[in-house]
């Protein structure tokens, strides 16, 4: 609760990313219950960069079919919601390319989201869970809490990134409330819901970062919007990042593929031509974009900074010393003597920020500076997980028993007395390789068990879908068929909302068993399948639940639609004759529909009315639909 305040102030104070121009036109005229597609088209074409961007995004979503020409057709195909969630998309990444936080990377951050983006549409598109255009929305803006803080706090959130490992979203977000009583999570929670974005994609965001799905029910929509979300900044996270970083995050990658049930081969699928799109809307956007391998080089790379057999291994140093004669001695050594990759800090501040972001194996630093003296930089390091990993050699010109002791205790590995002899530097260092070594070979078998619980994961995935499936139609069986009318029910009951649901029949289908044997049987099945998953609307559900039964879930769907519905499926079964062999076999369906009325007390007694209408639509001479409205039946065209 102790961010209210805060946020009331920032709402009030003006100073978040908000749209302007045409963009906010746009929301303002999305947001009016008298507004037309029309009416949204005419502002948009006022502005020609916001147009181009529409029309293609709408391309991009038809997955083929005549290309979108004009506006209108593009602002048609999307809808308003999508219209008004690319429009403020689009507007900001424009307005906020740069600004006044010096420690905030303004085009890495839009690289970043545009990426998540984009993997978050492409996730849509496999697997279901939503409008790809609504969850490219989702991801571009899962991270805009960063940017929002940034924005409203330059210098404060510049101190906080200065200090703070920005890839560990956990770590920075306490560091945020500490500082500043609020968390970028919240704070884009918060600026998502001003904008009007349903709970089922603010929710996600606001979690994504959370290591454990436990606010999400398993197997719920908003469960699987939360851990495609993490996936997608997992896969943005890695399109920022070196070669020896991008090897660091593959285990996690590949980790929380397998939560969406995605094995290596299938996330290289989804992944290879996600970058070719990337390219193109950075390239569209002046958004900075960066080349990748295939992930198949990225996965069989070999480790970086892997063991070596040679007498004086490379190592990757941040040297310490506000002395500069020493510094240059001892970096001549460690560079010109010993090979090493050093790089070079005047006292202890300087030197965190350095480590931030290079991450080096080994640090050593001189115990007494100004400001931040070596113990206190070595304090700060161990706080992180990152900088518990780090190989820490002190060095002083004189050290008691007791000083030594303090050191090991605050966590410094070895020691060394100045001024530093070369032969003992390099010993120090081969000790130091020696536990670089051991950790590098603990991080490869981490990395393989990780591996193997990925696959583990996306097995069990699979065997859990497939206990869902349908194996001859692929469509959800009836126990998954089941589940989701449950679920539709209650989302029913809870909102005030209607839902109707169909039953299906192929008529006579032992006729066609008997005529064309059960080969037959089955091609009839999956024909009408098909058709059914075809012609259905995107937001209902086919579920095979009998021999020759199908089930179809109509959420938010009065009866007189799911009616003018299931006559439209009907019409598409007749139409299509069925090839068995070589020959071409009429099949037809009976349709009975129900809807939630007052008296219907559960979803079981929707099932049962909606099979009450499909008997009566069988008796009067099958190939017709028939409603249940008030509990009684009434028959549609035949």
């Amino acid at each position: 609760m102790s961010s209210l305040p805060v946020l009331d102030e920032l709402r009030l104070s003006g100073v978040l990313p908000s749209p302007k121009g045409v963009a906010l036109a746009v929301m303002e005229l999305c947001q009016s219950e008298t507004a037309t597609l029309e009416d949204v088209a005419r502002v948009v074409m006022t502005d020609p960069a916001l147009s181009g961007k529409l029309i293609r995004q709408a391309n991009a979503a038809s997955l083929g079919g005549r290309p979108v020409v004009s506006v209108l057709e593009a602002v048609r195909r999307l809808g308003l919601a999508p219209v008004k969630q690319l429009t403020l998309g689009f507007s900001l990444v424009d307005q906020y390319g740069e600004g006044a936080c010096g420690n905030f990377d303004y085009q890495g951050f839009w690289s970043h989201s545009l990426l998540a983006g984009l993997a978050m549409q492409s996730l849509a598109r496999s697997n279901g869970m939503g409008p790809p255009d609504d969850l490219f929305a989702c991801g571009l803006f899962s991270g805009i809490g960063r940017l929002a803080l940034a924005t409203a706090y330059p210098d404060a959130y510049g101190e906080i990134l200065a200090a703070s490992d920005r890839r560990d979203g956990l770590m920075l977000a306490a560091a945020e409330r500490q500082r500043l009583q609020i968390d970028h999570n919240q704070l884009a929670a918060a600026m998502l819901a001003d904008w009007g974005f349903p709970a089922a994609l603010i929710d996600p965001v606001e979690h994504h970062e959370e290591t454990e799905s436990g606010h999400f029910q398993a197997g719920s929509r908003g469960h699987q919007i939360y851990e495609s979300l993490r996936l997608s900044v997992c896969i943005a996270d890695l399109g920022q990042v070196d070669e020896a970083a991008r090897h660091a995050l593959l285990p996690d990658l590949m980790r929380v593929a397998g939560r969406v049930g995605l094995d290596e081969d299938e996330l290289g699928e989804l992944l290879d031509p996600l970058i070719e799109q990337w390219h193109e809307w950075g390239d569209l956007l002046n958004v900075p974009t960066h080349q990748l391998p295939s992930f198949a080089e990225i996965a069989s790379a070999p480790p970086p900074h892997a063991a070596s057999s040679g007498e004086d291994p490379t190592l990757k140093i941040l040297l310490v010393d506000d002395e500069e004669s020493s510094r240059t001695l001892i970096r001549k050594m460690l560079v010109e003597s010993c090979g090493h990759e050093v790089q070079l800090a005047a006292d202890g501040r300087s030197a965190l920020a350095l480590a931030v972001d290079s991450r080096p194996q080994v640090v050593i630093t001189d115990w007494f500076m100004p400001g931040m003296d070596g113990l206190e930089l070595t304090r700060a390091l161990r706080a992180t997980d990152w900088g518990q990993v780090i190989y820490v050699v002190m060095l002083t010109a004189a050290a008691s028993q007791a000083q030594v002791e303090q050191a090991f205790t605050e966590g410094v590995d070895d020691y060394l007395i100045k001024p530093v002899a070369e032969v003992e530097l390099r010993a120090r260092l081969r000790a130091a390789w020696r536990y670089v070594k051991l950790h590098d070979e603990w991080q490869r078998d981490r990395a393989q068990l990780k591996r193997i619980a990925s696959e583990l994961a996306v097995s069990n995935r699979k065997l859990e879908q497939a206990a869902l499936t349908d194996a001859l139609t692929g469509l959800p069986n009836r126990r998954a068929g089941m589940t989701l009318l449950e679920q539709a029910w209650s989302a029913s009951r809870r909102g005030d909302q209607p839902v109707s649901l169909m039953m299906v029949d192929v008529d006579r289908f032992k006729g066609i068993n008997d005529a064309h044997g059960h080969a037959g049987g089955d091609t009839a099945l999956v024909a009408v399948a098909a058709t059914l998953r075809a012609e259905a609307r995107k937001d209902d559900w086919v579920c095979r639940v009998g021999g020759e039964e199908f089930l179809v879930i109509c959420p938010n769907t009065p009866l007189p639609a799911a009616a003018r519905t299931a006559e439209r499926l009907r019409q598409a079964v007749r139409r299509q004759p069925i090839a068995v062999g070589d020959q071409a076999v009429p099949v037809t369906v009976s349709i009975g529909i129900a809807a939630r009325e007052p008296l219907t007390h559960d979803a079981d007694s929707l099932v049962r009315d909606a099979d009450k209408a499909l008997y009566a639509a069988k008796h009067a001479g099958r190939d017709r639909c028939c409603l249940v409205r008030g509990g009684k039946t009434h028959l549609g065209p035949a």
